[in-house]
């Protein structure tokens, strides 16, 4: 059963659910292209910062517990109320940088490209948890700093599908994929990496600069090719 329709769903995931009862009422398959189990959503991911809990500690307080500000399109995923200053390179800082939570086992903190270079940055282009050798940097919160030796990255474009949307694309895990962004300035994104997990919705992040170089809109029609 489909989950209820709240203020908060996505226009993308409306729109497909309309599609099939239209479809449906008038007797007609579905056409490949708008048959897939769910709705396509490209989110773009701003700056922002995973921490463990020893982390939040030495940067709020010991015992502080992140606060749920508002639920992400993944399930259990939240942009806390909290926040952090980033310190970089030769004192750069980027204030007001968005926790997500929940805590989890690493530290590590996705920029955009110009970020990066307003900070004095080099970092890789890395999927989530690849950390190792990437630079490192300087976290201030209320209580305190934080030290990260390493977990700056800019993150690898990517899609969070469910075993569903991974059999009816024909992929599997970490299997790469294309974007392809229509519109005004449409491009194509190549190396699209798949995740595949039982807990994922079909969703793709790209970062702000990607979004803003395609000019992501909410009603900007994208597609999933092989």
């Amino acid at each position: 059963m489909a989950a209820p329709l709240t203020p908060n769903t996505p226009r993308a995931v409306i729109e497909h659910l309309v599609r099939e009862q239209v479809y449906s009422k008038l007797g007609l398959p579905l056409p490949r292209a708008a048959s897939a189990p769910n709705a396509l959503l490209v989110n773009v991911s701003a700056r922002h910062c995973h921490l463990t809990q020893e982390a939040v500690e030495a940067l709020f307080g010991k015992g502080h517990q992140l606060t749920p500000m508002k639920g992400l399109y993944q399930d259990g995923q939240y942009a806390a109320q909290e926040s952090v200053t980033l310190i970089g390179p030769r004192s750069r800082v980027i204030s007001n940088l968005r926790i997500l939570g929940p805590c989890r086992t690493l530290n590590q903190v996705e920029l955009a490209f110009t970020d990066a270079i307003a900070l004095g940055f080099d970092i890789p282009v890395r999927m989530s948890g690849d950390i190792a050798g990437t630079p490192g940097c300087m976290l201030m919160g209320p209580n305190g700093y934080f030290e990260l030796p390493q977990g700056v990255i800019r993150a690898q474009p990517h899609v969070h599908m469910h075993p569903d949307d991974a059999a009816f694309y024909g992929v599997k895990h970490l299997d790469p994929m294309k974007l392809k962004v229509h519109g005004p300035l449409g491009m194509t994104f190549d190396n699209l990496v798949v995740r595949v997990d039982p807990s994922f919705k079909l969703e793709v992040h790209i970062d702000t600069d990607e979004g803003n170089a395609c000019g992501l809109g909410a009603n900007t029609f994208c597609e999933l090719l092989k």
